[in-house]
């Protein structure tokens, strides 16, 4: 009777509130895929069916008004950006690309939320690459911005027209890149881990079709991720050195 309540009292316990901490999904993107995350997009200035956010002047679009459109989000599996030979993945095998280089009104947005964050400290990269356009408030643009909800405080703002990228970004003719750049928020130092956090990203060309933005993201964390291709575990090692071992094996008993 005594190990019955006992049981019972555990799986309460278990029900009454989370067994683990959150955790954010797929955050390197090494599932491939864009699994854990929450696209959206559509247009700015331009009808074309999809979500229609004319321009009336100053006012750059926000992920918000782009929630459940279309999105161009792409996986990328590496190489290097053909406009300013940056490495397209900065960490493991993947990366994202929000927008891209075709200058035709589109926006697109990516997002995710994770609740009860207990590690102490958040790491990400992103690199934007903006065509040089028109004003602050109707260049080609970029914003991520990481949101402790629990608390409604943004912790993070990251915000870039192509204007505004001028003499601080690298320039490549009439593009401007700012390489990768690396993102810490220490949450033990701001005393808010455990908060739940939504990190929101959003790209879009010019209101006027004639100039393209886009930005990669890659690495989040709660650890530092350095930069190169995913390197295979010791044990993975060891077996592939066995494997290669039987190979020579295999390959000098048939020439004997």
């Amino acid at each position: 009777m005594l190990k019955k309540t006992s049981l019972a009292l555990a799986i309460s316990m278990m029900a009454a509130g989370p067994a683990f901490s959150g955790t954010f999904t797929n955050g390197g993107f090494e599932d491939g895929n864009l699994n854990g995350w929450t696209q959206g997009g559509g247009y700015w200035g331009y009808n074309s069916g999809s979500v229609y956010v004319p321009y009336t002047g100053g006012a750059l679009p926000t992920a918000p008004q782009y929630a459940g459109g279309t999105s161009n989000n792409t996986i990328m599996s590496g190489g290097t950006d053909p406009i300013t030979g940056q490495n397209t993945v900065y960490n493991g095998n993947y990366s994202v690309r929000v927008n891209d280089s075709n200058n035709n009104y589109s926006v697109s947005t990516l997002t995710q939320q994770v609740l009860n964050y207990t590690d102490n400290d958040i790491f990400f990269q992103w690199n934007a690459v903006l065509e040089a356009s028109h004003g602050l408030s109707d260049s080609d643009y970029f914003s991520l911005t990481l949101t402790d909800d629990t608390t409604s405080t943004v912790l993070l703002t990251r915000s870039y027209s192509s204007a505004s990228a001028a003499g601080l970004f690298k320039q490549y003719g009439r593009w401007y890149g700012s390489g990768w750049q690396l993102e810490h928020i220490d949450l033990a130092a701001l005393g808010v881990v455990g908060h739940d956090f939504t990190l929101s990203l959003l790209a879009s060309d010019c209101p006027y079709g004639g100039h393209a933005g886009y930005v990669y993201l890659d690495g989040f964390a709660p650890v530092i991720q350095p930069p190169g291709p995913t390197v295979p575990e010791p044990a993975t090692l060891a077996l592939l050195g066995l494997g290669l071992a039987g190979l020579g094996v295999t390959r000098r008993r048939k020439t004997v």
